[in-house]
């Protein structure tokens, strides 16, 4: 008889549950979150294990990757999938959580996730942390700004760098507001340096993956928007049809229907936020920036007349998902006609 494990990860230790086929509990355990330690525990029991469950999570492409190398037969799991499944539990436990996961796997009620590769990993930690430091930098500049208005002091327009000098030239004569912009100022002065590293690493990184530089023969896609857009597909087979990375990311509408209800919604906003950010912020260049020989802005633009430029920027983003998608599965640069040509047939 089959049996059926899962594992619900925390931090520390997981708690792992083993059934059979008639869905009957086997064996349970709470488990050190390494894989040595599961894959040993797992193999001591002796039994057929046709599936094991992980939910997606920080830990989970770690375990998972080990797991699978081992030959162990491991699915990592959709998390809002398995949620909506376990809500049916009045009680929430870890151990709760196990079990409900090896039902699912029991049962085939799961959706599967990719693993991203090594490679993709450490791109993505690439640019979290780039986001990271541009965004602590913002939070400083923002912050001074705010408190030297208080005083009647207005910075204005500036440049990164100038905005040190023009701040000094401001709190002059202010003791306490010295002391204020020098401690900031410090700090912001070593964010800038560390986020002008990551501008260089992640247009160095870009110029020698040719996948990225294949996404970059596309209006209005740099070197953020390429690598992000990379390091999330990570493989472009996995998708049957170029149509479903749109869904995939989010930005087609949500739809409920239920007797005479039929209802289009906003977009569903799953699936990697970053992504979704990049591609809307591709679209945004592509319709308010000179862009020539692309029918993407003219179909675009049509639509923003009829719908809003908001509407027609999410709507751009979808396409352009769909398009980057067919470039890469065909390893061919962008073609202003068989964008065109996708766009119409859409």
């Amino acid at each position: 008889m089959d049996h059926y494990a899962g594992i619900d990860v925390s931090l520390e230790a997981s708690s792992v549950c083993v059934v059979d086929g008639a869905g009957r509990i086997v064996r349970e355990a709470k488990i050190s979150s390494e894989p040595a330690a599961l894959i040993g525990w797992l193999a001591s029991l002796g039994l057929d294990l046709a599936r094991i469950g992980l939910e997606a999570g920080p830990l989970s492409q770690w375990l998972y990757a080990a797991m699978h190398e081992a030959g162990l037969a491991v699915e990592l799991l959709e998390t809002r999938h398995v949620r909506t499944a376990l809500q049916t539990m009045p009680v929430k436990t870890d151990r709760n959580d196990a079990r409900g996961i090896a039902q699912l796997m029991r049962l085939g009620w799961f959706r599967p996730v990719h693993c991203k590769s090594s490679a993709a990993q450490e791109t993505r930690a690439l640019l979290t942390a780039r986001k990271l430091v541009q965004s602590k930098l913002y939070d400083i500049e923002m912050s001074l700004r705010g408190i030297l208005r208080g005083f009647g002091l207005k910075v204005g327009p500036t440049t990164p760098k100038r905005f040190a000098r023009r701040i000094q030239e401001l709190v002059g004569g202010y003791r306490t507001l010295e002391i204020v912009a020098k401690a900031l100022l410090s700090a912001h002065a070593v964010l800038l340096r560390e986020f002008d590293m990551f501008e260089k690493l992640v247009r160095a990184m870009a110029r020698k993956d040719k996948r990225a530089r294949l996404m970059m023969s596309a209006p209005g896609v740099g070197a953020i928007v390429a690598l992000t857009y990379v390091s999330a597909i990570d493989d472009p087979l996995r998708f049957s049809s170029s149509k479903r990375v749109g869904p995939h990311f989010g930005l087609t509408p949500r739809k409920y229907q239920s007797g005479e209800t039929d209802v289009s919604g906003r977009i569903t906003k799953i699936g990697d936020a970053g992504v979704r950010t990049a591609l809307y912020e591709a679209a945004n260049v592509i319709l308010t920036r000179p862009v020539k020989g692309s029918g993407l802005k003219s179909w675009a633009m049509k639509l923003a007349r009829r719908a809003g430029m908001k509407k027609a920027k999410v709507a751009l983003a979808r396409k352009l998902a769909v398009v980057l998608h067919r470039m890469w599965a065909d390893g061919t640069p962008f073609d202003a006609r068989k964008a065109t040509s996708t766009v119409v047939a859409a």
